[in-house]
């Protein structure tokens, strides 16, 4: 048996300061949120959503499951995020086949992955 699973369609970041993390996704996407509410802000990512929601602690988050933003240049693209105030999580690498994955912590913890892969279409 098994589920007609349709594809990613919201990617949430917690973050406990929502006005600074939509700012500065703001700055890094190049784009307005869609949605803008205290309790949830959406931006519109090429047709998938990156979504902010209020977080009231500040334990330490744990990389379980990595979301990868598609870029066209990884070793740019990280250079640019931590110009803009990220820090390095995984230093862009070029795992076989031409893909190339790199990763940073936004300013309040949260893995932003990217990743270049020249073989993946959408459908």
């Amino acid at each position: 048996m098994s589920i007609a699973v349709k594809g990613l369609r919201t990617c949430i970041y917690r973050v406990n300061d929502i006005q600074k993390a939509t700012a500065w996704y703001s700055k890094v996407l190049g784009i307005e949120p869609y949605f803008n509410e205290s309790f949830y802000v959406g931006f519109n990512v090429a047709g998938y959503e990156l979504g902010l929601q209020p977080e009231e602690s500040n334990e330490p988050k744990i990389a379980t499951v990595l979301t990868y933003w598609a870029v066209d240049d990884v070793t740019k693209t990280f250079q640019t995020l931590l110009a803009l105030g990220a820090t390095p999580f995984e230093e862009p690498t070029e795992v076989g086949g031409g893909i190339v994955v790199g990763a940073v912590k936004d300013p309040w913890g949260n893995i932003f992955a990217i990743i270049y892969n020249p073989t993946f279409m959408l459908p």
